[in-house]
């Protein structure tokens, strides 16, 4: 199990949206939101194998070893509650935010800014680190507006590690207090 696993969950907004822990139940849902094995590589990265099974789905998505989220909308039944994902782990020292998605039908609804808010509470809260990363495709401008919108911007230093610099921008943004 992830190191955090003893953060209490779910975190709820003033609205009654809450950010849950993924169970089997959601990632079998969730493999359902990709079209194609080119658009599960775009979200979970270019060494996700495809055709994907229920099992390589989930191995390749590190769960259940990686923190792994749900958001889920109130007032729902439980099985479609379901509108977003995200993982979380320590990456070179930040807060890193992964593999984020909001269902396909709910996109353009401000859901990502719900997801990737919680998400920062939910990484404060787990990791003792004063920053936040994540990356995303150039190309994305719906997620590259979502981000800087909650205060990510562009890092020029570029993790050295990671592939795709030239398809990827890597953007940080520092932990406020009000988040621990």
């Amino acid at each position: 199990m992830p190191a955090g696993t003893s953060i209490l969950t779910p975190i709820v907004d003033a609205d009654g949206w809450a950010l849950d822990r993924a169970g089997p139940a959601d990632i079998a849902v969730l493999r359902g939101w990709f079209p194609d094995d080119a658009a599960v590589r775009v979200w979970g990265g270019p060494n996700f194998r495809a055709p994907f099974t229920t099992e390589s789905f989930a191995e390749d998505c590190h769960w259940p070893a990686m923190d792994s989220f749900c958001l889920r909308e109130p007032g729902r039944d439980a099985g479609l509650s379901m509108v977003a994902f995200g993982q979380l782990y320590d990456r070179n020292g930040r807060i890193n935010l992964a593999r984020l998605i909001a269902h396909p039908d709910r996109r353009g609804e401000g859901i990502g800014r719900r997801l990737v808010g919680l998400m920062m509470v939910a990484g404060a809260r787990l990791l003792p680190l004063d920053e936040y990363s994540l990356f995303v495709y150039r190309d994305n401008a719906a997620a590259l507006a979502c981000y800087r919108a909650m205060g990510f911007e562009i890092n020029a230093d570029y993790p050295a590690d990671q592939a795709l610099a030239d398809e990827c921008y890597f953007l940080t943004r520092p932990v406020e207090a009000r988040f621990r």
